[in-house]
């Protein structure tokens, strides 16, 4: 234990996911050696982030502004909608460059032993958006991409069951490749890319 303000840091750090008690106490004394500017600019970008971070009013993605940069770009395929559990699997499937069509954001996997049901994700507004066709452009493939784990397999069949009975839309889902029990923000770009573009056809 030390004393004060280092050890309400390393606590504080020390909750942080992927961080236990040594790497929050390496971090720590790393900022005690940094300059008071670096902190400054850490400080700052917290504050960014509580402040200015919200998110897409359409898919729920984090953003800087009502709606996210995809969903602001014309040039994407409004006609295919690609189901993720969490902000970060936007960025993993973006990275392989193999799709241009929007997002939806769950903010999550179906988990009752946790708690999670339908109704603490955003699958209702994935029903609304699809009823609703704003845009103009029918929607006419969901590709459900979440974790090919227990609890994407569960929210991935749920999804099949609600969306089935929408008229002209196809739903797949990622093809193999992926490593069961895994997590998309962990694959590389060829075997994401690869499981993408070999998506199946679920309904």
């Amino acid at each position: 234990m030390y004393e004060g303000p280092i050890q309400d840091l390393i606590d504080e750090l020390a909750k942080q996911p992927g961080l236990g008690p040594k790497g929050a106490q390496r971090i720590a004394f790393h900022l005690l050696a940094v300059e008071s500017k670096d902190i400054d600019r850490l400080i700052a970008a917290l504050a960014r982030v509580r402040d200015d971070v919200t998110y897409c009013a359409e898919c729920g993605n984090v953003s800087a502004n009502a709606l996210c940069r995809i969903c602001s770009d014309a040039r994407r395929d409004a006609t295919k909608i690609c189901v993720v559990e969490e902000p970060k699997d936007v960025h993993a499937i973006e990275r392989t460059k193999e799709f241009n069509g929007r997002y939806h954001v769950l903010g999550g996997a179906l988990d009752p032993l946790s708690g999670i049901g339908p109704d603490q994700l955003r699958i209702r507004e994935l029903l609304k958006r699809l009823a609703t066709q704003e845009d103009g452009n029918d929607v006419t493939e969901v590709i459900v991409a979440t974790d090919p784990n227990t609890e994407g397999e569960a929210t991935a069949t749920y999804l099949l069951r609600m969306l089935k009975d929408f008229p002209g839309l196809s739903v797949t889902r990622l093809a193999s490749g992926l490593p069961m029990g895994g997590d998309l923000e962990f694959a590389d770009e060829l075997t994401l890319g690869r499981a993408l573009s070999g998506r199946r056809i679920l309904a």
